[in-house]
C-alpha cells in the first residue's frame, strides 16, 4: 500500500502546472488586456473622429508619407523578430543577436518618426486639447508607442541578459514572451495605420 502511495506521487506532481505554462497562461491574459484596452481606444476615436470643435481634422494633418514610412519601420521589424526566434531555435547565437539588433533600431525609427510627427503637430496648434478628436488620436497613437517604448527597454534587457546566460530555457521563453507582444503591437499598428491614417485622413 505504501509503494502504491509513494507510486502516485510522481503522476500527481506532472499534473500540476509547470512555471512555463503559468507563465504562457499569464502572458496570453496580458495580450488579451490589451487588447481590450485598444479596442476602447479605437471606439473612442471612432466616436470623436468628427469633433474637431471647428479646428482640423485628420484630412488636413495626417501625412501619408510619414505614415508609410512608420509602418514599413514596424512591419519590417516584426520581420527581424520572426528571423531572431527562428535563429533561437537553432540555438545560432549570432543571428539572434542581429535579428534584435536590427528590431530594436527598427523600433527606434519609428518612434522617432512618431515623435516628430507628434511634435509637428503640436507646433502647429494640433495638440490634444485643440479638440476631442485630437485627444482621442494622441491617446490611441501615444498609447501604442509608448508600447513599443516599454518593448524596446525590454528588448534592451533581455539582449544583455542573454550575452551572459545564452541560451537557457528562461531565455527562451522570454523572447518568446517578447515576440509575441511585439508582434501583436503590429497587429496594433496595422489598425492605427488603416482605420486613422487611411480612412480617418483621405477616405
Amino acid at each position: 500500500m505504501d509503494a502504491a502511495i509513494a507510486g502516485s506521487y510522481p503522476e500527481e506532481s506532472e499534473a500540476l502546472p509547470t512555471r512555463q505554462h503559468v507563465t504562457g497562461f499569464g502572458f496570453y491574459v496580458y495580450l488579451l488586456s490589451d487588447g481590450i484596452l485598444f479596442a476602447a481606444l479605437f471606439a473612442a476615436f471612432a466616436v470623436l473622429r468628427g469633433a474637431t470643435d471647428g479646428g482640423p481634422d485628420g484630412h488636413a494633418l495626417f501625412s501619408a508619407r510619414n505614415a508609410f514610412i512608420e509602418t514599413a519601420c514596424l512591419l519590417t521589424s516584426s520581420f527581424t523578430c520572426g528571423i531572431a526566434m527562428l535563429a533561437c531555435d537553432r540555438r545560432n547565437r549570432f543571428m539572434t543577436l542581429v535579428g534584435f539588433l536590427i528590431t530594436a533600431v527598427l523600433g527606434v525609427m519609428f518612434l522617432t518618426l512618431e515623435i516628430r510627427e507628434f511634435s509637428d503637430l503640436v507646433a502647429r496648434g494640433a495638440g490634444p486639447d485643440r479638440s476631442a478628436f485630437l485627444s482621442s488620436f494622441f491617446t490611441l497613437v501615444s498609447t501604442h508607442g509608448i508600447h513599443v517604448t516599454c518593448g524596446l527597454l525590454w528588448l534592451a534587457v533581455l539582449l544583455v541578459q542573454f550575452l551572459g546566460r545564452g541560451f537557457t530555457p528562461a531565455m527562451m521563453r522570454r523572447f518568446l514572451c517578447f515576440s509575441l507582444f511585439w508582434h501583436v503591437l503590429d497587429v496594433v499598428w496595422i489598425g492605427i495605420f488603416t482605420f486613422v491614417y487611411l480612412i480617418g485622413g483621405y477616405l
